[in-house]
């Protein structure tokens, strides 16, 4: 009874910790385990049950939600999804809540993370307070295995000195599995789990702390799902969870408890002092289907072996005596009907991910994640999330070839979705942008009056609507529909995008190089984004932003990019001789304008009283064309 009391509050954060001399503060390793169900670790995973059996294990640990990176945000901030304002992937954790990493680094710790999968990559906040982010997936990829993470965080671990916190994330039980189905992936991570405590525990300087805790579980088939994202039931919500280090005697503690309380363990550990709010209550949710389609928002409320989930209605089941949540019980505690009524629902309004750039979004669909940037239309009859299981596979397929441009495949998922739900306003705009891109203008013209019927005046509709017109003939009528789009939200970026191509257009590159520094602001930019705005500024004569422009490309494109003519000329602009010669140099022969490269390279020659001077203006004599024939009979450096 002690030792799970001790557990308890250790997890609860309740009351202010002893003074722990800063000497004796243990090293402390967090391993989180994605897609990791409850029930997928035990006997059969020996490394996890050699940690267990010198531990503390959570058998009632749960999930705030069922996603990667507002799971993590719970964790590292101590919060609820409520409370952190991440309810979905591809957001982005405010810099107004304090992170863990952040409250050891200030307390003397060495912090460093190894993840393994863009989901919680650093561009989403949560690399604030690590001293080393590692994030490298490889070129191109979005995610890598748990031997290859393992690897680089024992690497980093041979320089730890002092007080070390370590966070490592694993990846390898999310679809699609490639280690012998879902069971063989938890094997997999099993072995390197095992690998990474052993040489923490000989390395990282003692005393040591461990904590090993899953961020969320997997469907396989359970209630219709066969992933997570979406609903609320155990497969993805009941999580394991092991604590072993100073105050933990080994043991099972059944007591409910959030994952959240893994930022209020570690402080504890490290000696800082927590806030006490414990709670009677585990709360969680799945705000993903509601976000993206309108539906039901669903809450989760765990006391004792009762849970009950509130979408529409609610579902009360005794988890202890069924697991898999078969059989509804009629009767919910007044604490409970409490916290579901006053948990705080996000707002479908709310900040969506269009300021990711397309590498992200596609990186994250490669991984199966693509969340809507429309906000949805909500309603009092809007349906359950769990009475829409069918849908779910082909909402899935749907987004992500939508996301990777296979629109003609698409599409009849897209109207099969509408077929079902009829006023998923995210399925009728991709749908609508799919036709566009297929260059089906009538088809899309309809789609849009569809969209139009489900949203009347929706600044979404406006928007895809006037990026479908701003590609064709109609191009004009667009403009004031993208201007009324960006004077109502000046962070609009697919707006800011189509009006910045309609300024070139219209002859007006000053303001479409304006539009295009805003862009890059917003998202990061890509190599050709960058090349444009460079061609702009060379055209209005801003020499520094073209070559910022051009160098930043090349860095990016490294030996793909073709550009070096450009930034050449532009370095000889601004009178940097030397590297206009380098830039030069790079052109090759087969490029078009090559009598331009050699006409400038012969000007850059002279200026450097270069001794092959003259025979490089006979060069450029020679393989004159008809734009440069004149420059050279004209060029007084020449003569």
């Amino acid at each position: 009874m002690r030792r799970a009391l001790v557990a308890l509050l250790f997890l609860a954060g309740c009351g202010k910790p002893p003074e722990t001399p800063v000497a004796a503060r243990p090293s402390i390793l967090l391993v989180t385990l994605d897609t990791t169900r409850a029930d997928a670790m035990g006997a059969h995973t020996p490394a996890f049950a050699a940690l267990a059996a010198r531990g503390t294990r959570f058998t009632n640990a749960y999930a705030t939600v069922p996603q990667t990176l507002p799971s993590h945000a719970s964790m590292m901030t101590g919060l609820y999804p409520a409370g952190h304002g991440v309810h979905e992937n591809a957001r982005f954790v405010s810099e107004s809540h304090p992170l863990l990493a952040e409250k050891l680094k200030a307390a003397g710790y060495g912090t460093a993370a190894f993840v393994s999968a863009f989901a919680v990559a650093r561009r989403f906040g949560l690399g604030r307070g690590f001293d080393v982010y590692d994030e490298d997936f490889g070129a191109g990829h979005a995610e890598r295995d748990a031997k290859a993470t393992t690897d680089r965080a024992l690497a980093h671990l041979q320089s730890a000195s002092g007080p070390t916190f370590l966070w490592v994330h694993y990846y390898d039980p999310h679809y699609p599995y490639l280690h012998g189905g879902y069971a063989g992936e938890v094997a997999f991570m099993d072995a390197q789990l095992g690998r990474l405590v052993e040489a923490f525990e000989q390395r990282a300087p003692g005393p040591h702390a461990v904590l090993v805790v899953a961020d969320h579980g997997e469907g396989l088939g359970d209630h219709g799902e066969e992933q997570h994202g979406n609903l609320l039931y155990q497969s993805t919500m009941h999580v394991p969870m092991i604590a072993v280090g100073p105050g933990i005697t080994p043991g099972v503690n059944a007591t409910p408890v959030s994952t959240r309380r893994v930022f209020h363990t570690i402080t504890r550990w490290a000696g800082l002092e927590v806030t006490n709010d414990a709670e009677p209550v585990i709360m969680g949710e799945a705000m993903k289907p509601f976000l993206d389609y309108g539906w039901q928002p669903q809450v989760m409320a765990v006391e004792g072996n009762r849970k009950t989930i509130l979408a529409g209605r609610p579902e009360t089941y005794d988890v202890a005596n069924d697991p898999k949540e078969t059989r509804e019980l009629t009767d919910i505690s007044r604490g409970v009907r409490t916290a579901l009524r006053d948990y705080p629902l996000p707002s479908p309004q709310a900040p969506s991910v269009e300021n990711l750039d397309e590498e992200g979004r596609r990186k994250l669909a490669s991984l199966g994640y693509v969340s809507s940037s429309v906000k949805p239309v909500v309603r009092a009859d809007a349906p359950r999330p769990a009475d829409m299981v069918e849908l779910f596979p082909i909402l899935d397929r749907a987004a992500a070839l939508f996301v990777a441009e296979q629109y003609a495949e698409a599409v009849p998922l897209l109207e099969e979705i509408l077929g079902a739900d009829p006023t998923n306003l995210d399925a009728a705009l991709r749908l609508a942008t799919a036709l566009s891109s297929l260059g089906r203008n009538d088809a899309a013209m309809n789609a849009f009056r569809r969209a139009e019927s489900i949203a009347p005046d929706n600044a979404d509709v406006r928007t895809y609507l006037a990026l479908h017109l701003a590609k064709g003939d109609e191009w004009q009528r667009a403009l004031p529909m993208l201007e009324r789009i960006v004077a109502e939200t000046p962070n609009k970026v697919p707006a800011l995008e189509a009006l910045a191509l309609l300024r070139e257009r219209q002859g007006r590159p000053e303001e479409a190089i304006d539009i295009r520094r805003k862009l890059h602001a917003l998202r990061t930019p890509s190599a050709a984004e960058l090349v444009a705005t460079g061609t702009l500024a060379m055209q209005v004569g801003q020499t520094p932003l073209a070559i910022e422009s051009f160098e930043k490309a090349r860095v990016m494109q490294g030996a793909a990019f073709r550009h070096d003519l450009e930034l050449g000329v532009v370095l000889l602009a601004a009178g940097r001789l030397h590297e206009a010669r380098e830039a030069l140099d790079r052109v090759p022969e087969a490029h078009p304008a090559y009598a331009m490269a050699l006409f400038k390279r012969a000007q850059v020659s002279v200026l450097l009283r270069e001794p092959d001077a003259p025979s490089r203006i006979a060069a450029a004599k020679a393989n004159a064309d008809e734009v440069t024939r004149e420059l050279i009979a004209r060029e007084r450096l020449f003569q």
